[in-house]
């Protein structure tokens, strides 16, 4: 996806006078004969030089990353992230392959299993040519991989990841275009108890940064403002979960919360009903997949979930990419493809910016100075502006209804209602 631009060679051409030598004269008898006038211009005289001073050279590959699951129970989201970084990369490459470098994506495979996100982190490190990382899809993963990425100098943007620690932990090449969970867990809170009218609630998580980082948010509001919680459990069983449901039975709660990914909590809300538990159902935007649909059907339609990101059709700036996507890749664009477009537009403008003042193929220090202080960037799912932690400087939060139309679930997905919608500074 990179084409090399030739080095622009300028030439000075130099012409000089050559002196004639011959012995010293013997006393001359008359004074020398005085030299003839020119007629036109001494030859000997400098050239006027052809072209401009040399430019600096802008020559060179220039990588950039992804990290997220494209294998695995989480590849839906995962793809969907390498899928809108590579359209952001085609849409936005121009800008430095006009300069004269060579643009392409590198995508990795991280499993969602943050010991394969740490050893691609080694590996991506290891390529000189990787200036910028778009990734990753969960929050573990990526905390296993900023160190790597901090000694390294290599910028993460990411389009997904909401754990606190991913700005907090002092990473300052560590940058987010989404919100918070310690946000996002208390606006899903507000919701159960002023929209929902919830008095009691049993809050399960997956033992991950992310999932459990959100359901605990979740639990210090409920406790701050009057929601009993009947039981606060991790679990990481992906099939089975009558261990955990028949004690949700007995206690018989207004609203199950679940902090995690939608391939755990698909299986798990079904099996709730068919068990004739008829608690209500909320989560945070792990559930936001159409995957979720496909996993538990009618179980979950018209619940509630929260989420930073939203449906492509929610964003109108980001329409052509939606009819792009659905293009290129045979699919509806799924939730946080736009964000990873436009954290790879901040990638690359960085760049641009970082050669332009380099003069040539900047390093991976001065990408991360660019961001910093490159402001204001607007793109197809928001405007944003990056604190001194990395955080937008407000974010908006989404509060969304699961569609209860029949038909195929990525479209169905697409029509999931927005109930609120909450912009909200950085804590």
């Amino acid at each position: 996806m990179k084409r090399p631009f030739s080095k622009l060679l300028l030439t000075t051409f130099l012409i000089g006078a050559l002196a004639a030598c011959a012995p010293a004269p013997a006393q001359p008898t008359a004074a020398p004969a005085a030299p003839a006038q020119p007629t036109a211009e001494p030859t000997a005289a400098p050239a006027e030089p052809t072209a401009a001073p040399a430019a600096p050279t802008m020559t060179g590959k220039i990588k950039i990353a992804t990290q997220s699951p494209l294998s695995g129970p989480q590849a839906a989201l995962g793809t969907g992230i390498r899928n809108g970084a590579d359209l952001g990369l085609q849409d936005m490459a121009k800008m430095l392959t006009d300069m004269g470098f060579e643009v392409e994506l590198a995508p990795f495979d991280d499993q969602a299993k943050p010991e394969v996100g740490a050893a691609n982190a080694k590996n991506i490190a290891s390529d000189p040519d990787i200036l910028c990382i778009v990734g990753h899809l969960n929050s573990g993963v990526a905390l296993a991989s900023l160190p790597t990425y901090k000694d390294n100098n290599l910028a993460m943007v990411s389009p997904a990841n909401t754990n606190p620690k991913i700005t907090e932990s002092g990473y300052e090449n560590a940058f987010r275009i989404v919100g918070r969970d310690d946000v996002q867990g208390a606006v899903g809170e507000e919701f159960a108890r002023t929209e929902l009218g919830i008095k009691s609630v049993y809050i399960i998580h997956d033992k991950t940064d992310y999932g459990q980082g959100v359901a605990e948010f979740f639990r210090q509001q409920a406790e701050k403002n009057g929601i009993q919680v009947l039981g606060f459990e991790g679990t990481e069983e992906k099939s089975n979960f009558e261990s955990i449901l028949t004690p949700i039975q007995a206690a018989n709660p207004d609203l199950i919360y679940f902090g995690g990914i939608f391939d755990q909590a698909g299986p798990m809300f079904r099996q709730a009903r068919d068990r004739g538990i008829t608690a209500q159902f909320l989560g945070p935007d792990g559930l936001d997949s159409p995957e979720l649909l496909k996993l538990a059907g009618d179980a979950v339609k018209g619940m509630y979930y929260t989420s930073v990101a939203a449906p492509v059709s929610q964003f109108p700036d980001a329409a052509k990419f939606a009819d792009d996507y659905k293009a290129k890749f045979n699919e509806d664009a799924p939730p946080f493809s736009a964000q990873a477009y436009d954290a790879m537009g901040i990638c690359i403008r960085a760049i641009a910016q970082a050669a332009e003042k380099a003069g040539g193929k900047p390093s991976r220090a001065q990408v991360v100075q660019a961001i910093r202080d490159a402001g204001e960037y607007k793109g197809i799912t928001g405007t944003y502006t990056f604190n001194a932690k990395g955080d937008p400087v407000a974010s908006t939060y989404f509060v969304l209804q699961v569609s209860d139309k029949d038909g195929e679930p990525g479209e169905v997905w697409n029509q999931n209602a927005v109930v609120k919608k909450l912009d909200i500074p950085a804590p």
